[in-house]
């Protein structure tokens, strides 16, 4: 992701959130934790796959191998935690510091025996994510919506290793990620109960592969839903 996307984020997060501050007349701030439950969309993709040296690879009977790329309905579980700070009563903005594992899977159907054979890739990464959400509270009960950056500290090995046999680009893996999220929450007691649904509008992952004639680029999103449980301290 370009260092200017970067920037103009963190501008506007910096901007609307000392309106917020300036206009509010209540400021909360708390700590929060939880589970994040994701999964992986790509499609799905049949290209060749190459050995080694780079030449395409060759089944028991000396034909092209050609693999499938799948997408996977299965998810990970990761977790959450972090900071969050909240500007306003009726209407608020809410920015937020946290520290997040999220992952998902997908499938290789691997074409070079007799009988086709499928090897699930599972696929997880560490990151900061800075949410800035724009809520309405009434009484107990809000709802909420924003965007959310994602900046990545950590990556699975295992993606590298699977897609080297697909790909000449095997390290086409974003450092940071844009996308949205939106939900409901409850504060009762000083607690704060709160179900989101994100998605990534930018990819997690992104590269070439050959589809025969011509060459397809495989774009891997994420699509979570997260549960969090916060305690006010202010």
């Amino acid at each position: 992701m370009k260092s200017n996307h970067i920037i103009l984020f963190l501008l506007i997060a910096s901007f609307l959130t000392n309106t917020a501050g300036a206009q509010g007349k209540k400021f909360t701030m708390g700590i929060k934790g939880g589970v994040n439950l994701s999964k992986l969309s790509m499609g799905n993709f049949l290209t060749t796959r190459y050995d080694g040296q780079g030449n395409p690879y060759l089944d028991y009977d000396g034909h092209t191998v050609k693999d499938n790329l799948q997408e996977s309905f299965d998810s990970k579980t990761g977790w959450s935690g972090g900071i969050y700070m909240r500007f306003g009563s009726g209407f608020y903005v809410q920015p937020e510091v946290l520290v997040s594992t999220k992952g998902g899977r997908f499938d290789i159907q691997q074409n070079d025996g007799p009988t086709p054979t499928v090897k699930q890739i599972d696929y997880k990464f560490s990151s900061i994510d800075v949410p800035l959400l724009f809520g309405l509270k009434g009484g107990p009960f809000r709802v909420n919506a924003g965007p959310v950056a994602m900046f990545k500290i950590g990556n699975n090995q295992k993606i590298k290793d699977a897609i080297r046999y697909y790909t000449t680009s095997p390290n086409a893996m974003s450092e940071a990620v844009f996308g949205y999220q939106v939900g409901a929450g409850l504060d009762i007691f000083g607690l704060s109960l709160d179900v989101r649904r994100e998605g990534t509008l930018s990819n997690i992952n992104s590269f070439q592969v050959n589809t025969g004639d011509n060459s397809s680029t495989v774009k891997q999103k994420l699509k979570s839903w997260q549960i969090t449980l916060g305690i006010r301290l202010i």
